[in-house]
């Protein structure tokens, strides 16, 4: 439901009226819009007001330098930034720049991307265009429903004007039973030039999907001609059995049932690189049996990394790591785009090519929870940008640990000694700076040895800070049951607790008792989060010793988002109601001793929307 600027202001009054202090009602029973400012973030991508979803269409604009970052809802909008940090909305109110209605999209506008000087060198959209409704993969593939067709903006991206035409790509591939067939990513890469004899700077498409009986695909093709209108199918590149796992499942979820989302791209040690390691990111749909028809119980938001193979005279993609780019439940649909060293971003900062990708957090799951969604009258919002490079883990003892089949590969080997790769996944250095760049305080490290929480010192003066730490744990806790992290957003009415664990190498987000008001309202979702984090050991100083964890927690509001040692992310909403809820304490529980150390907190975040009036 999007509300006018007009009905907005009216709700003022019984907003203001609301007693943070005491006990939530039913929020449910509240006025629209009386709680748009409770629980919203300030330094994260999001409308104006109404809903948000799947990040996509982002490029950089080669005649201004901006960054775009776009997202669907009924239609698609977007924002520019010249930093990372502060946006300014394409049009007044969040308006779209592409929406559906035309020939080749009269029910909807999916995710596309965009090749940024393509036809008469203006942005050029490539998007999915949707003629029938419903599509999932669980229910047999209506033909014709979704095609890929192009658009092009000549007002520097408030408007994307759709080709008098059909659609560009009209079909999926001869008699082929998709699960879907949406999500066009253009690309460029110079080992597919080489392994397939293309002209150099040729464009490429993945569009994402699967096969009934089969599994998940993505489908490649090839730019055939200098307008765009033609593109070379070159088959399904990659494909995985049916609800799959890499290895044992534990450090990338299942390749489930359908693809979505999928981008390619190419990493070096430094960000984006067109020659370097190819490295794909995707979402993964699946179920529990039995299968119920239109519904997904499960989406995961995925990365791998292999090379190019050939076969029967195809190239194919062969995974060689994988792992998962978000644990978050609520965490999906990523899209990123190459950040040129050339764009006004990157010129402020210094930073190479890179690439940058958006995750979205989807505000009530999916659409399947009853969240108030009229009184705070928005819903989801895009997770901080991440840039992403071939991470290294170096010292690693060669034991069992590094052999697993995991979310790294053994990258060399000397003397009993390993460096393993990964994908490292930062948050964007120019967002990192500006959120550790205020007033800050220090907390004194301590070693706890027995259960409990112990406050900090000093509390945070908002709900919107950083939290930055090392914890370090003696080799004797390896396979122990000890948890050791922090209590945020707390009270002695309501607490999250983050935590690694060892006993199944996990960071978990304890949400439990994290909202006094999902004891009152429905749709308020306190399940717990968790995801894997494998600690190696290390040789370091001719001693061997457990890695430690590196934490950077941001917590804006109710997003928090987790981040360790350079590889893992977990966000999630932790939506606290009290207005006291906001000490922060270390937490100890189980056998084993832990310290802490370098514990930093930053206050007050940044306005990522300084032309905004609210």
């Amino acid at each position: 439901m999007k509300l006018t600027p007009a009905v907005l202001a009216g709700s003022l009054a019984p907003r203001q009226g609301i007693d943070y202090n005491s006990a939530p009602p039913n929020l449910s029973t509240l006025a629209n819009s009386s709680l748009f400012e409770t629980w919203r973030p300030k330094a994260h991508v999001l409308p104006p007001f109404g809903q948000i979803g799947d990040p996509c269409m982002h490029y950089t604009d080669p005649e201004t330098g901006l960054f775009h970052v776009g997202w669907l809802h009924e239609g698609a909008s977007g924002a520019t930034t010249d930093d990372l940090v502060t946006y300014h909305d394409l049009n007044p109110d969040g308006k779209p720049f592409i929406v559906s209605g035309g020939k080749n999209d009269p029910i909807a506008v999916f995710d596309g991307s965009v090749i940024p000087s393509g036809i008469d060198g203006k942005p050029t959209l490539l998007y999915t265009s949707v003629s029938y409704l419903p599509i999932q993969w669980t229910i047999q593939y209506t033909r014709g429903s979704e095609t890929q067709s192009l658009a092009v903006s000549h007002d520097g991206g408030r408007n994307f004007t759709k080709l008098e035409q059909g659609p560009v790509i009209p079909s999926p591939p001869f008699a082929v039973n998709v699960t879907g067939f949406r999500d066009p990513y253009v690309f460029q890469n110079s080992q597919l030039d080489n392994h397939l004899g293309s002209a150099p700077g040729t464009w490429y498409v993945v569009i994402s999907g699967g096969v009934h009986g089969e599994g998940p695909s993505q489908f490649l093709y090839r730019q055939h001609d200098p307008d765009f209108q033609y593109w070379e199918e070159l088959g399904q590149w990659w494909h995985e059995p049916a609800n799959s796992t890499w290895g044992n499942g534990n450090w990338a979820g299942r390749w489930g049932f359908n693809f979505e989302t999928s981008n390619i791209f190419g990493l070096d040690e430094h960000g984006y690189n067109s020659e370097g390691q190819i490295f794909t990111t995707l979402g993964a749909e699946w179920s529990l049996d039995p299968i119920v028809p239109q519904v997904s119980d499960f989406r995961e938001m995925l990365w791998a990394s292999g090379d190019i193979s050939h076969e029967d005279g195809q190239v194919k993609f062969v995974p060689s790591m994988a792992g998962k780019l978000d644990w978050g439940t609520s965490a999906y649909a990523a899209a990123g785009k190459e950040l040129p060293a050339t764009s006004k971003a990157s010129e402020k900062s210094g930073a190479p090519d890179r690439f940058i990708s958006y995750l979205w957090l989807t505000g009530d799951f999916y659409g399947t929870l009853d969240f108030p969604t009229n009184q705070q009258n928005w819903t989801g919002a895009l997770l901080l940008p991440r840039e992403l490079s071939v991470g290294k883990i170096s010292n690693v003892v060669d034991n069992e640990l590094a052999h697993e089949t995991g979310s790294w590969r053994i990258a060399s080997k000397n003397l009993g000694v390993l460096e393993l790769a990964t994908l490292k996944q930062e948050i964007a250095r120019e967002a990192l700076v500006a959120l550790t760049n205020g007033s800050s305080f220090a907390e004194s490290g301590r070693t706890l040895n027995s259960p409990g929480a112990v406050a900090f010192q000093r509390t945070p003066e908002s709900k919107f800070h950083v939290i930055t730490a090392t914890i370090s744990f003696p080799r004797a806790c390896r396979g122990s049951d000890l948890r050791a992290g922090f209590q945020i957003l707390s009270s002695e009415h309501e607490s999250t607790t983050i935590y690694y664990q060892f006993s199944n190498e996990s960071i978990v987000v304890d949400r439990s008792n994290s909202s006094a008001a999902a004891r009152t309202t429905n749709g308020i979702d306190s399940r717990n989060e968790s995801g894997r984090l494998r600690l190696f050991d290390l040789i370091q100083d001719g001693k061997q010793k457990i890695e430690s964890l590196d934490l950077t927690i941001v917590v804006d509001n109710s997003i928090v988002e987790v981040h360790a040692n350079g590889r893992f992310a977990l966000s999630t909403w932790v939506r606290s109601w009290y207005a006291s809820s906001k000490e922060i304490r270390f937490f100890q529980e189980g056998n084993g001793e832990v310290t802490f150390g370098n514990v930093t907190v930053y206050e007050g975040l940044y306005d990522a929307w300084p032309d905004r009036t609210r």
